[in-house]
């Protein structure tokens, strides 16, 4: 909630804390208090439809985000049907490239879905009718990519407790690798922790990754899921997840 928003609040509620008081001393007035108050929700009601109260709800949301709303949600759906998770995605790129279209990462990420080139390629390769050839830095070719490399993850990572969980699991290969994902819950089973849950425990293990890595790895689901995918549910996006959490 921003400054407008909360300026509007103080005075809506000191305006009404008066009329109530005055109210209180003198009696004769309580029809002029009552539309007074009317006047206040009446006044609230034309700002809601206005849009005055949504500026907190889009707080964060990067402006370039707004014209790929709708294509975010129609490759979504395309690729993960109805009830994809759109708000997830669209925090997911807001973390990988704050809806830059032109981003690069100093390691050679390009694009809304940061792909390094050899991934690029081999995705572009396994799913040539969807996405055609490799365009990393067109919009809505990066965000088909997106979505189609976490179904990938998502189809090969099994056996875990949740979904939640294995959203989590998707996230960390996306930006790891899935290989490191199943060296950590192998080493998870080792250590006596539970390999089909990440929260908690394979979230704990790192099975070889240097420290800025498995710390940065760490944090990018984290970062998704729970600080970035709430604006985008609450701006109206669509469907996210872990709502359990």
């Amino acid at each position: 909630m921003h400054w407008p928003q909360i300026i509007w609040i103080v005075f809506a509620a000191i305006t009404v804390t008066l009329s109530l008081a005055g109210w209180a001393v003198k009696t004769d007035k309580a029809f002029s208090v009552i539309l007074r108050i009317a006047g206040i929700v009446f006044v609230a009601w034309l700002l809601w439809c206005g849009g005055f109260f949504s500026q907190a709800k889009a707080a964060g949301i990067p402006l370039e985000a707004q014209q790929y709303q709708r294509e975010l949600t129609r490759n979504a759906r395309a690729i993960w049907g109805l009830d994809a998770p759109v708000s997830l995605f669209a925090a997911q790129i807001h973390q990988e490239s704050t809806w830059k279209t032109t981003a690069r990462s100093p390691v050679g990420a390009v694009g809304l879905a940061q792909f390094m080139p050899a991934t690029s390629d081999w995705i572009a390769g396994i799913y040539p009718k969807s996405l055609g050839t490799n365009q990393p830095y067109n919009p809505s070719w990066a965000m088909r990519a997106l979505v189609t490399y976490n179904l990938w993850h998502w189809d090969r990572i099994l056996g875990t407790a949740s979904d939640c969980d294995r959203w989590a699991f998707v996230l960390s290969a996306y930006n790891g690798g899935l290989g490191w994902v199943q060296r950590d819950r192998k080493l998870a089973t080792t250590k006596g922790l539970d390999h089909s849950r990440y929260w908690g425990h394979v979230e704990t293990i790192n099975a070889g990754r240097s420290a800025a890595n498995w710390r940065e790895n760490r944090g990018y689901p984290q970062r998704i899921i729970q600080r970035w995918q709430p604006l985008y549910v609450d701006a109206g996006w669509g469907l996210g997840v872990c709502h359990e959490s």
